[in-house]
């Protein structure tokens, strides 16, 4: 028997590597004849470069880019297939988890160091660019990445507007004449799993805001300047809208990277499965264990556990999810899974469940192999 160990990260409690090696210590435990591989995952979120980089084999480069505050930070992108294509995270480069809880302010923060990360990925020669762009500290709809890109964001009077989201309602016009040249030549995907549009209630203001920091002052005035760069774009001739779904992702990086560089907005777990290998891998496998820290009802609207049961089911696969806390409708979750349980064993108190989490993961997967062969043995 095959079985492929793809969890996502336990947020909080393991990396989704840990959580891979505790899977599998488990599954030895019960049964050290099972062949198993690993394929950690991710969405496009932190971690998303690494992740990929090492399961195909390519090389992680290091490079200094502003953070979302104007720091230096460190951030990383990964080249595969020989280098032509490169991996990146801007949670690396402009990432909410780079800045301190009490200094979150969209205001301030900027894309400009995933600018700065994208052009270092073409500077080494990447001929595609998988963005992944969840984990933002920003609501800057782009802008900081684009003028980092060589893009001219102008006020009514033809000087720079500056880099945040309060730069967002002195924007007059765009200028696309001094863009990086290569942006024509690369193609571009975005890994992202929000639908979200740029604008409105539903919008990168209203929903994503107060987690990066937006006050109940600040969120309408994000959102008129978010609807004021969508009108630039237009009146620049460079978008007929900004409506389409996933606009409003990363604070508006996604619409920017959609409507500026030509990006098509994919599914950030199928793209990590796509370029991990895992979904060639799935012909080898009679079973797939996936897992994550909570399951509820967003596990539905397209998380990665979802998309990897989608996946799995569509390759005859049938898949098992080992989470950390089943809530919502069980019965949508059973759709959705082939076997659901709940790695939780009693703890009274969240720091327990956290204490306890890679052992009582390790335990459901010995005792999910020990069903299987219960299952076999009876059959």
């Amino acid at each position: 028997m095959t079985i492929i160990v793809a969890p996502d990260s336990f947020k909080g409690n393991m990396s989704a590597q840990e959580a891979c090696a505790e899977i599998i210590a488990g599954i030895r435990e019960a049964d050290p004849a099972i062949n198993t591989i690993s394929y950690p995952l991710a969405d496009g979120g932190e971690g998303t470069a690494r992740i990929v980089t090492e399961a195909a084999g390519g090389e992680l480069i290091s490079v200094k880019v502003r953070g979302p505050l104007g720091d230096t930070v460190i951030a990383a992108f990964g080249l595969i297939e020989g280098g032509k294509i490169a991996i990146l995270d801007m949670a690396s480069a402009s990432g909410i988890e780079l800045v301190p809880q009490d200094k979150l302010n969209p205001l301030k923060a900027s894309t400009y160091g995933t600018g700065e990360l994208i052009k270092a990925a073409l500077d080494a020669g990447a001929r595609e660019l998988v963005i992944g762009i969840g984990g933002s500290a920003t609501v800057d709809g782009g802008i900081g990445m684009l003028q980092a890109l060589g893009f001219e964001i102008l006020d009514d009077t033809g000087k720079p507007v500056g880099e945040g989201g309060e730069a967002l309602l002195k924007i007059s016009e765009i200028r696309t004449e001094k863009a990086d040249p290569r942006l024509k030549e690369v193609t571009i995907k975005v890994a992202s799993d929000v639908t979200n549009p740029l604008t409105g209630p539903e919008g990168a203001a209203a929903v994503f805001g107060p987690q990066k920091g937006a006050t109940p002052d600040m969120v309408p005035l994000l959102d008129q300047g978010l609807a004021r760069l969508g009108q630039a774009w237009i009146k620049a001739g460079l978008a007929a809208d900004t409506d389409h779904p996933g606009d409003g992702a990363a604070g508006g990086l996604g619409a920017a990277l959609r409507i500026c560089l030509g990006a098509s907005i994919e599914s950030g777990a199928f793209l990590v499965m796509q370029y991990t290998g895992m979904t060639k891998a799935l012909k080898y496998a009679d079973l797939v264990i996936t897992g994550e820290g909570r399951t509820d009802s967003q596990t539905s609207r397209g998380k990665l556990c979802a998309v990897v049961s989608r996946v799995c089911k569509e390759a005859g696969v049938p898949v098992a999810l080992l989470s950390g806390a089943l809530a919502g409708d069980l019965n949508q979750v059973l759709r959705l899974f082939d076997y659901a349980v709940s790695i939780s064993t009693g703890e009274d108190s969240l720091d327990k469940m956290l204490q306890n989490g890679p052992r009582n993961l390790r335990f459901a997967a010995a005792n999910l192999v020990r069903a299987l062969k219960i299952g076999r043995d009876l059959g």
